[in-house]
Order: C-alpha cells, then sequence, then structure tokens
C-alpha cells in the first residue's frame, strides 16, 4: 500500500501549481477574471502595515488584525510545504517573515498581502516566478 501522505502531496502541488501558475481564467466575452482569494490575503499592503508592531514591541502585544495576518500566512506557508514538501521558509520564523513581508509591502504599498507573501517565498528560491 502507497503512502498517504505522498498522496496528499502530490493531489496538493498539483492543485498549488496549477493555482499559482495559470493566468486568471477568460469569460467568454473576453474579460479577464482575477481567481478568488479568501481572508487577509487580499488586502493592500497598506492596510497590513498599519498593523505592523514596533520594531521593539514583542509580537505578542500586537494587535488582533496583525495576529490575524499572521495566521493567514501560517495557513499559506503550511500549504505550500505540504504541497511542495519542503519549507518554503528555508528555516525561517514567522515572525521573520512578517517582518520581510512588511519590508517587501514598504516598496510596494497598492499591492496585496498574497503578493507580498509570495514575493518573499520566490526571493527564498522556493517557488518558480511566472
Amino acid at each position: 500500500m502507497g503512502d498517504p501522505l505522498k498522496s496528499v502531496r502530490r493531489a496538493g502541488l498539483a492543485g498549488l501549481i496549477l493555482i499559482l501558475s495559470t493566468s486568471p481564467a477568460v469569460r467568454a466575452e473576453g474579460a479577464r477574471t482575477a481567481p478568488a482569494l479568501w481572508g487577509h490575503g487580499v488586502k493592500t499592503c497598506s492596510a497590513y502595515l498599519a498593523t505592523v508592531p514596533p520594531t521593539e514591541a514583542p509580537t505578542e502585544l500586537a494587535s488582533e488584525d496583525f495576529h490575524r495576518y499572521r495566521q493567514w500566512l501560517a495557513g499559506l506557508v503550511s500549504g505550500l510545504n505540504l504541497a511542495v514538501g519542503r519549507d518554503v521558509l528555508k528555516g525561517a520564523e514567522l515572525d521573520a517573515a512578517m517582518s520581510r513581508i512588511a519590508a517587501i509591502c514598504k516598496d510596494n504599498p497598492e499591492d496585496d498581502f498574497f503578493n507580498a507573501s509570495l514575493r518573499l517565498v520566490r526571493s527564498l528560491g522556493q517557488l518558480k516566478a511566472d
């Protein structure tokens, strides 16, 4: 009997590759639509930056909204890790990833948190860019 986790990884990877590598869907009338994203990933970087605590403040004291971004990122990273079969953050802690995403967002305030998160993972060499 095969390894059930291996089957889940294959299915997850296939779905993830489809989601991350396909172009936006095209409706019959030719207008492009983006795939649906849910949660804090769809919020702008400027909205995320408004929740980032000062550097000297412990993460535990950050706002509830900041912790929602952190949990959203934890879900994304967990899904990617499962799908690709390796640590997409290359051993970095979530708090370090959140800081790096904040830096990415400062340069791209109109971008969304999802794309800033993927930019970080891609910069670590764990996913190919489109």
